[in-house]
Order: C-alpha cells, then structure tokens, then sequence
C-alpha cells in the first residue's frame, strides 16, 4: 500500500474544498501579471495562509505557465517550523496528498542524495509543516502532472543547500521552488525597510548577508543563492508586499516576497 503524507494545514491556510481550493488559485493566478521573458529555472515564495501570502505566491506561480508539459519534477524546500534538527529532511512518503490530488514523489531522486551527510529521512518534519504544502495546489493547477523532491530544511549551512541543489539541479525538466516569508511581526513602515534590503540582497546573490531576521526560510535561500552565483543566475524580484497590503492591520506584519532566477541567455 503507498505512503501518503496527508495534508495538515487544508482548511487552514487554503480551503480544503479541492473546488473552492481550484477557484482561489485560479482567482490570484489570474490577477496576476505573467511577464516577459524566459521562463525560470527557480523561484522564491512565500508560505503563509493564502489570503495573507497568496497573491504575492500567485506573481511567480503565474510566470510558469510557458513551463506545463516541460517541468516533470519539481525540487522543493522550505524551513521547519516544528521540528528542530541539523541538515535536509527527506520523506519516506510515496505521496503528497493535497484536495487536489495525489503528487508522486521521485523516489529516484529522493534516494540519490540519501548519501549527502546533511540528508537524513525524517518523517516527521514533513508530516505537520506547512512551508511545502502550501505551495503544492499552485504547483499542480500551473504545471499539471509532476513529480516531487521535497526537502524540509533545519539548521544547514548555505553550502550544504547548495551540495543537495547541485545533485538534484537536472535540465530544463527540473524546477526549484525555495519557500519563505520575510520579516515577522514589525509595524509597517519598518517590515519595508527591511525587506526591501532583503530583497536587494537577494538579487545580487549575497547569501552572507541574510540574517535570521530576514527571512524565515533563510537557510533554503542561502543555498540558491550560492548555488544560483555559481551557475551564473540571475535574480529578479517581482513581487514585494506584506500582510498589511493583502490582508490584516499594519501594527504588526509579515513580509512576502517572489522572485525569479534565470539562466543567463
């Protein structure tokens, strides 16, 4: 009988009615600008509850419809929120369920970095966290069938992201997804400030720069952002707002932001 990791936040953070689910991806899809240019090999964005971060997740998800048909795996990292440990954890699971149907998790690719030091198979960092799930309705209503490589990532250097990144970087039929949000619980004014040298920060691929309070999923971050210096990416931010902008008071935020890295031409 396959494992299933069932989801724990449907309901929550987005409907768990797989048709008003369909609807409210659809709706920020649609509100969203798809851009110019080439489509990217990763993106950044954000994992909070879909009426506060899902329009900001909505301007990069919309910037992959040209990648339907292409993409067949998707690599997938996002911070613990719940379990504290040291390096990547890997799931056991054979799928991820969301209201929209069963991912395939790419076995394969999950056991080819078993050996990496930094990954170890730890259930129960996947089992009640959010920064990957959150993430899967967009994935499967832009992209259709895929399968996935899902990391949850604890205390782990920058370098060791980039090692995992780099096994697991594939072609034109991998895309990365790193998940974060940015700066917690400031007014207004000064989540801006903040995110906005962020922001700067991540478009010229200064993975030393980003603090703990910076953003929640710094630790994925710090990996792409090696990874994407030493692969000659480029990033671009396409989205920058917090809560105070979609939904909630401006007393105490939380940033969002998205962003797209390219492959120089």
């Amino acid at each position: 009988m396959p494992k299933i990791r069932h989801p724990a936040v449907a309901g929550l953070f987005y409907p768990a009615d797989p048709i008003q689910l369909r609807q409210m991806v659809q709706e920020f899809l649609r509100a969203a600008a798809s851009g110019d240019g080439a489509p990217p090999k990763a993106i950044i964005a954000p994992h909070a509850g879909y009426i506060y971060s899902g329009p900001v997740a909505a301007s990069a998800y919309a910037r992959l419809a040209p990648l339907r048909g292409t993409v067949t795996r998707v690599v997938l990292l996002g911070p613990s929120h719940r379990v504290g440990f040291l390096g990547l954890a890997s799931s056991s699971a054979d799928y991820f369920r969301t209201p929209l149907g069963d991912i395939p998790l790419d076995r394969a690719a999950v056991d080819s970095i078993s050996p990496l030091p930094q990954v170890h198979a730890l259930d129960e960092a996947h089992s009640m966290e959010h920064s990957l799930e959150v993430h899967l309705p967009f994935l499967q209503e832009v992209l259709g069938e895929f399968a996935l490589v899902p990391l949850v990532v604890g205390d782990a250097s920058a370098q060791e992201v980039d090692e995992v990144l780099e096994q697991l970087w594939g072609g034109p039929e991998t895309l990365i997804v790193i998940s974060s949000d940015l700066s917690h619980y400031h007014e207004y004014a000064t989540a801006q400030a903040m995110d906005r040298r962020t922001a700067q920060a991540i478009e010229e691929l200064r993975y030393q720069d980003l603090r703990s309070e910076a953003a929640c999923g710094r630790n994925p971050v710090r990996g792409l952002l090696l990874a994407a210096r030493r692969r000659g990416l480029h990033a671009t931010t396409i989205d920058l707002r917090n809560s105070g902008d979609t939904a909630g008071p401006r007393d105490q935020v939380v940033g969002y932001g998205a962003w797209l890295f390219r492959e120089a031409a």
